[in-house]
């Protein structure tokens, strides 16, 4: 796992003076353990590498990494699990190989299907079929004066780029990229106030966008020749009336043999593997199967007894138990308010994008303390609720036969009736999300799950000038843009699924669990992703994935002969934080100097008076607003890292 960065200019282009070194630095913390830059000054192109050692720790593992004749140069963050099967295959062929990285695999499968003239696109594509891997990178080929970007199927490892008339600029990180003067996209903020994140290729940054999961890109001289999509969802690409699982026990079944595949071939490693262990049932299973290969796994967890309840289960004891039961060491991360409050401007800064969300803060506490203990990789649990369900919408969803037949008269009343609940009882929260968009239809009400504020409130908190910039966009527009190409036959909860899946693991869950771990150079990997095991599950029907008010029922079931029963059916959990009590008492000073009249109204993106009638009404026990309240403030902190070292101003 590294970092990686980059750029490609037009002829006659002058790069920004000492940027690669500026990159290298920035990426330090992602590589701590080697880097170097490539250059072709004549073709106006260069690569940066910063190295986290995993595979082949040798300097033939170096990056970026020539082909023997220097025509072709590579650039890679990621692990391609595949690579021994890819490498013996290409040995077939005559390819030969000097170390034992999946770096210079991936270097010789481009050699192997190296394109010519216009089948690039095609070329390039199969090559990303034949990987099972998380990854970010770049190939440039000197003979096509081509650079070629691609990510991984689910967006695992980042890849941020910028693109104007200067040239394409590409790197891990936001802060990596060229210090340009900066505009605001008000439509993606928007998105982030309304969701906490931000679905789609946007970022706070007009310039500046994400490269999407299972996206590549084609580049000649600094200019973009083509976007193009490598990878698809199984549920956009197969037929599920025709591919659906038959049988309970093939599914029950499957789930386990496809889990522990995933799981054992993710363990290749030249250094030592660890696990987070919450103890739900996603982590709890990872471990399972892992300890199988490594029966003594070292697995790590928090303890945030101490920083206070809001509704959330004691993790810790879970964890505990899981630890006991399968015999595996557990480590215990100890944090506090103080801690955790103090936390948070380093966390957006860490992040590049300004999520309003304290948990990534838990997983950059576990990762530090594995990086103390000599670990490098860990495995994680992540995605387990986007395949098999497991969020309280999915439920919510589910018991929509209840009352979605009513007329919609009736549903706006049932909507009206549900809002008056008091906002501060985690059950009665529950009740008015369950109810807020009754009053919508098919995939508009769907996606209003996502939703943190209502999109009237939300505008209220907006300047004339901020509105007037944001002009008829809506903050839902990219999932319903994707929603329209799945087939019209698909299910309600495989739709919530795809969007589970392409936009809230992308650029939510697997946005921080990057960002987090390698601030303090952690490689995490995520069995549940793997392309076999995802291809599965979406074979699996939807009775066997939410059954009645049981998420993720099928993969309970297969971990019953691995795991203790009152782990597998325990209450659902999330790494959450009392944020509600936080920003009423220990960041209450902190929130109210972030979010000041004074710079509200130099920043000119809210109004000031409506946003303190906000907080007032938050802290007093009127509403519920402090997601909301948060994210404003992450924008703010955002604001002051990334576009105060230029001028401001809305995008054009």
């Amino acid at each position: 796992m590294c970092g990686i960065a980059g750029y490609s200019i037009p002829p006659g282009s002058i790069p920004f003076p000492g940027w690669t070194e500026t990159a290298k630095a920035a990426l330090s913390h992602r590589g701590p353990d080697n880097g170097d830059v490539f250059m072709d000054k004549v073709c106006g192109t260069a690569l940066v590498h910063t190295r986290l050692a995993i595979l082949d720790l040798t300097p033939l593992g170096h990056q970026p990494m020539l082909s023997e004749d220097g025509r072709v140069a590579i650039t890679f963050n990621g692990e391609i699990y595949n690579f021994r099967e890819l490498r013996c295959l290409l040995a077939q062929k005559g390819h030969s190989f000097k170390g034992e990285s999946d770096t210079e695999v991936l270097l010789n499968l481009y050699l192997s299907y190296r394109p010519f003239g216009h089948q690039v696109i095609d070329a390039f594509s199969a090559i990303l079929k034949r990987l099972n891997g998380i990854f970010a990178l770049a190939v440039w080929d000197s003979d096509l004066n081509s650079l070629l970007l691609a990510r991984d199927a689910f967006g695992v490892k980042p890849l941020y780029y910028q693109y104007d008339s200067k040239g394409l600029y590409f790197a891990s990180e936001i802060k990596a990229l060229p210090q340009v003067p900066l505009k605001l996209d008000p439509p993606v903020l928007d998105r982030y106030l309304s969701f906490l994140w931000s679905p789609g290729e946007g970022t706070p940054a007009s310039i500046i966008k994400k490269l999407g999961p299972g996206q590549a890109m084609w580049v000649v001289q600094g200019r973009v020749q083509q976007y193009f999509n490598w990878y698809h969802l199984p549920v956009a690409r197969l037929s599920p009336p025709a591919l659906s699982i038959s049988t309970q026990s093939q599914a029950v079944n499957g789930v386990a043999n496809h889990l522990r595949k995933a799981v054992q071939r993710q363990l290749i490693s030249d250094v030592p593997v660890g696990a987070f262990l919450s103890g739900g049932l996603d982590s709890s299973s990872v471990v399972a199967f892992a300890r199988e290969c490594i029966p003594n796994i070292r697995c790590f967890t928090i303890d945030v007894s101490r920083v206070g309840d809001e509704g959330f289960p004691n993790d810790l004891l879970y964890a505990k138990r899981v630890s006991r039961y399968l015999g595996v060491p557990l480590e215990v991360v100890q944090v506090d308010p103080g801690l955790m409050a103090a936390g948070l401007e380093e966390m957006v800064w860490q992040l590049d994008e300004p999520l309003a969300d304290p948990a990534p803060l838990n997983l950059l506490f576990m990762s530090r303390l594995a990086r103390k203990h000599g670990i490098k990789v860990m495995l994680s649990g992540a995605g387990g609720d986007d395949l098999f369900t497991g969020y309280r919408r999915h439920l919510a969803l589910g018991n929509e036969r209840y009352w979605s037949w009513m007329p919609r008269h009736l549903r706006i009343q049932l909507r009206q009736f549900a809002i008056q609940f008091p906002p501060f009882h985690p059950l009665f929260r529950r009740f008015r999300k369950a109810f807020s968009g009754a009053h919508l239809e098919g995939d508009a009400r769907l996606v209003h799950y996502f939703r943190w504020i209502e999109r009237p409130d939300l505008r209220a908190l907006y300047t004339p000038a901020f509105l007037a910039a944001l002009g008829p966009s809506e903050a839902e527009d990219p999932m319903f843009a994707f929603l329209e190409s799945l087939p019209k036959n698909t299910p309600p909860l495989e739709r919530m699924l795809a969007l589970e899946q392409r936009f809230f693991l992308t650029d939510h869950n697997l946005t921080y669990t990057d960002k987090m771990s390698m601030a303090v150079g952690v490689e995490v990997r995520v069995p549940f992703l793997d392309l076999d095991l995802v291809d599965f599950a979406a074979r699996i029907p939807t009775r066997y994935k939410q059954r009645g008010r049981e998420g993720k029922w099928v993969l309970k079931k297969a971990m019953e002969p691995y795991l203790p029963h009152d782990v597998i059916y325990r209450t659902k959990s999330g790494f959450g934080a009392p944020l509600r009590r936080w920003l009423r008492v220990e960041l209450r000073d902190w929130l109210f100097d972030t979010l000041s009249p004074q710079r509200i109204q130099l920043r000119g993106l809210f109004d000031p008076q409506a946003v303190h009638r906000l907080i007032a009404a938050n802290a007093e026990g009127k509403i519920d607003a402090s997601y909301t309240l948060l994210s404003l403030a992450c924008i703010e902190i955002w604001c002051q890292h990334f576009i105060d070292r230029s001028v401001f101003n809305f995008s054009d």
